[in-house]
């Protein structure tokens, strides 16, 4: 005989379990919504006309379209320059941060290795203890001579602390066995690196990676200490920051002259900040779908047979 009460609970845990995906999926469209709206409606506003986007109030679409803005931004024949340099900076620091940072997490990951310890702290430390950003600047500028030049952006950077304890603890995750079998047919440190371990560590030398790229491709403070003399040596966001400030130099003048209002009705603070947005960030959201896929741990599973 069937029981009732089996059957009644059957019938509401089936209920539940069907609704749940509805829930879910209506959870999911609000988030996605709530995470794209800024990005639309950045765009929108970089697409709009600069007087009329001064009222505010738009949405997913440009209520007047123009673009005024952009124009303002890429007329300006430094800008390609710029793109160059920090293409270039992100390139090169990002494989040379990579690179190295990678050989000495290798380095300190090695147990027979007796200094990796105290090695180690003494590289945490600088997590917590730092000089400061005049002791740098005099390190930079004066003791090492890298003002005023491409390297600047380069050498400072090529190790990160940081980077370098989350690919270590990566690496100390691997199979022992990897590194036994592989000493036991001889092969050396380098080669073990090369050839076994750095093709294992790929998830994570792609997320470094993108830590580095995005760290690089927004950086302009230090283009600003070092650099803001040499107009070949600007980088994108520096370059976009300072047009961003004489657009509001302008806009404040216009307050007073009506001759200079009549120059800047197209173009304002408002558009000229959402299209430098857009044009910051486009090449990142162009790169990032490309290395997603590497994110995805636990490429060693299976690598040993037991």
């Amino acid at each position: 005989m069937v029981d009732n009460n089996m059957i009644t609970r059957s019938r509401s845990q089936w209920r539940r379990h069907s609704v749940f995906p509805y829930i879910n999926g209506a959870a999911m469209i609000l988030l996605m919504f709530v995470t794209l709206y800024p990005v639309i409606n950045t765009i929108a506003i970089s697409f709009n006309d600069g007087t009329d986007a001064v009222r505010g109030g738009i949405g997913l679409w440009p209520r007047v379209f123009s673009m005024k803005a952009y124009e303002t931004i890429f007329v300006d024949e430094a800008i390609y320059n710029a793109f160059f340099i920090t293409i270039s900076r992100t390139v090169v620091q990002t494989i040379l941060n990579v690179v190295i940072t990678s050989m000495l997490a290798y380095a300190l990951s090695r147990k027979r290795y007796i200094l990796r310890k105290f090695i180690t702290t003494a590289f945490v430390l600088t997590m917590y203890i730092n000089a400061g950003l005049i002791p740098n600047y005099l390190l930079i500028q004066r003791t090492l001579g890298l003002g005023k030049s491409f390297w600047a952006y380069i050498i400072p950077t090529m190790i990160s602390c940081f980077n370098m304890i989350v690919i270590r603890t990566y690496i100390l995750n691997l199979p022992d066995a990897l590194v036994e079998s592989a000493y036991i047919d001889g092969a050396g440190d380098f080669y073990l690196f090369w050839r076994i371990i750095f093709p294992l560590c790929m998830p994570v030398v792609a997320t470094v990676a993108l830590f580095v790229a995005v760290g690089a491709w927004n950086s302009w403070f230090d283009t600003h200490l070092y650099n803001a003399g040499k107009v070949h040596l600007h980088t994108l966001q520096y370059l976009l920051k300072m047009k961003l400030a004489t657009t509001f130099n302008s806009a404040n003048a216009a307050m007073t002259s009506t001759e200079a209002a009549s120059s800047t009705t197209l173009t304002t603070p408002v558009t000229i900040r959402a299209a430098i947005t857009v044009v910051s960030s486009a090449p990142i959201v162009v790169i990032y779908p490309f290395l997603q896929r590497y994110f995805v741990v636990g490429l060693s599973v299976g690598s040993v047979k037991g």
